[in-house]
């Protein structure tokens, strides 16, 4: 009897290593499979730890080598760059603050890359993400659920699956912890045992987006005012696009107490800024397009459910009420005002260890 063909993406890091091996061990016939996306031109990423690169590559294909089955190198440059990037440099001319790390899964790991794994005869697509998958026979659904390892549980990035994709993806991490999975790479003597996690955006050098955006949109570097709640001139911004809500670097105004984004104005240039404790900051209300209903078919015509949820990536859940008035815009209320909530992230619903929904944040 042949067996199932799954294929991983490696990323190059510890856990896509050991997401194959356990996969390997666990019967199933592994190919290991690194996307080259696009970097910016004449920067080097190899020396700053970015997944998806040539370097990245070279150290899955050791692995590969080491345990014991295939490697494939995929270039996804032009598509990354079309789907990604563009959207990423769109977003925060926009005022918004994107998360491309969501839309990078969505479209290109779960996707493309999963029809490039059916051409190579897999019916799975593995990675080496911190979520469990499980199908409820009940619901007839399949469930997206975090990740054991609390600290590095990425169910939050992962909410826009399908239906379809979380059918076919494996997770072999979710029930265990990074120090868990860290021990086998050591044990197994893989040179990637003691990596440090990829930075937070791959394409991003050193995490700074402005100097990103100067080279690829550099008509978003253009100096404006900096406003008070009364619309005070305070000073000068560089570019509204280099700044999110909450934001309290790079202003450059100092006075006797820090200042705050609260406002991001790209038609008028203008950032207002504000104190940390002001009202501004919070919002309770959160309305978010592009809904994705995960181990629920309808929210619609039900009503308003007591819920937690996040409106980015590391921050702890809240509690409050989500409901949607028709199918194309999920709200949530929470039971105490966020701070820092930002047009562009997710805002991802949680029933107990279940993802019941998400969308974008208007």
């Amino acid at each position: 009897m042949s067996k199932e063909r799954v294929v991983v993406a490696m990323s190059g890091g510890v856990d896509s290593a050991v997401a194959s091996y356990l996969l390997q061990q666990q019967g199933y016939d592994v190919i290991g499979m690194t996307m080259l996306v696009w970097s910016p031109p004449g920067v080097d990423m190899n020396h700053l730890g970015s997944c998806c690169g040539v370097q990245a590559a070279e150290d899955a294909r050791r692995v590969a080598g080491a345990i014991g089955f295939p490697h494939y190198a995929i270039d996804v440059k032009d598509v990354f760059y079309d789907e990604i990037v563009r959207d990423y440099v769109e977003e925060y001319r926009q005022g918004r603050t994107p998360n491309p790390c969501i839309r990078c899964n969505e479209l290109i790991k779960f996707d493309l890359l999963f029809r490039k794994a059916q051409a190579m005869g897999a019916n799975l697509l593995a990675t080496g993400h911190y979520a469990r998958v499980r199908y409820d026979e009940e619901r007839r659904r399949w469930l997206l659920l975090r990740g054991v390892d609390a600290q590095k549980d990425q169910s939050y990035a992962l909410y826009r699956l399908t239906q379809e994709q979380l059918s076919r993806t494996l997770f072999p991490l979710g029930e265990m912890t990074k120090p868990e999975v860290r021990k086998i790479a050591r044990e197994l003597d893989l040179g990637v045992a003691s990596k440090p996690d990829s930075q937070e955006t791959c394409f991003v050098p050193d995490n700074d987006y402005p100097s990103l955006l100067k080279i690829l949109a550099p008509e978003t570097a253009t100096p404006g005012d900096i406003l008070s709640v009364d619309g005070e001139v305070l000073g000068k911004h560089p570019g509204t696009a280099f700044y999110t809500i909450g934001q309290r670097r790079r202003l450059g105004v100092y006075q006797e107490h820090p200042l705050y984004v609260a406002e991001i104005d790209p038609r008028a240039n203008t950032l207002t800024v504000t104190k940390g404790d002001d009202p501004r900051l919070f919002r309770r209300e959160v309305i978010a397009k592009q809904p994705v209903l995960v181990s629920t078919g309808n929210l619609k015509m039900e009503a308003k459910r007591s819920v937690t949820a996040r409106v980015r990536y590391n921050m702890t859940d809240q509690p409050g009420l989500v409901w949607m008035e028709d199918e194309n815009c999920l709200q949530f209320r929470f039971d105490e005002p966020v701070r820092a909530v930002s047009s562009g992230q997710s805002l991802v619903c949680y029933e107990g260890e279940e993802v019941l929904a998400g969308g974008i944040i208007q």
